[in-house]
């Protein structure tokens, strides 16, 4: 694997796969990266994204430990630390295999949580309509570090089960206080949703047909014009986001 990535990155991942199988090691199945490390390159400020599957959920102890100990293989997006943003996922195959909408999150990391954290708050298990598109995604490309490809492993999201997953998702950010603080993270998933929904429907994205730009689109997070837009659909939404994070 270390001829395909920078060897700060292969470092970062022999890392994080340590921490992971030294607090999941009894019931790992599988890790998989996926996001742009696999599909259109890592940028400056890229996440690393991993999807991590166990035979059973782990407990709330194991939860924050594990959390815990992905603090130190993971660095805020531009502060020059040692290491990429790390975003890990963590789910039991018994609740995404059989597929079912919303299918349950055991865990999720990320440095949006870092301070939260710290000051000893974890996020528990939940119901996660974003996992139909996180999956879909990572059945589409992805690379196994530990396991069979998520191809085979996963069961395909079901096109209506897809579609729910993208109007939930878009649902969530109805008034600026829904967004205030983290445009750059609300911009970066509704770039995602573009490029996941293209690949995944195969056709032009007629999911979002009706819905406003106003909807779809935060004000003052990007100019329409500018150079950098990423058009989602003639006339109904363009998503900017600084060419470093995508």
């Amino acid at each position: 694997m270390g001829e395909f990535f920078p060897a700060q990155v292969f470092k970062q991942l022999s890392h994080a796969r340590a921490v992971i199988e030294r607090h999941l090691a009894a019931t790992l199945d599988t890790i998989h990266l996926f996001g742009s490390a696999i599909d259109g390159g890592l940028k400056p400020d890229s996440d690393i994204d991993l999807l991590v599957t166990v035979s059973a959920a782990p407990n709330d102890s194991l939860r924050q430990a594990l959390m815990l100990d992905l603090l130190k293989v993971s660095s805020p997006p531009g502060d020059g630390g040692t290491w990429r943003p790390l975003e890990l996922t963590v789910v039991a195959r018994s609740e995404v295999v059989p597929w079912r909408y919303p299918a349950r999150r055991e865990l999720q990391f990320g440095e949006w949580l870092r301070h939260d954290i710290l000051s000893g708050t974890f996020e528990p298990a939940v119901l996660d309509h974003d996992l139909a598109i996180l999956l879909t995604k990572a059945r589409q490309h992805s690379l196994a570090l530990l396991g069979p490809s998520a191809a085979t492993f996963f069961e395909p999201v079901p096109k209506e089960h897809f579609s729910k997953a993208l109007f939930d998702t878009i649902a969530q950010w109805n008034a600026e206080s829904d967004w205030k603080g983290d445009e750059r993270n609300v911009v970066l998933a509704l770039a995602r949703i573009g490029t996941v929904a293209k690949l995944a429907m195969r056709q032009p994205f007629v999911l979002f047909k009706g819905l406003t730009f106003q909807k779809l689109c935060l004000p003052g997070a990007f100019r329409p014009g500018d150079h950098h837009n990423k058009m989602l659909r003639p006339g109904l939404c363009v998503v900017h986001a600084s060419p470093q994070y995508l």
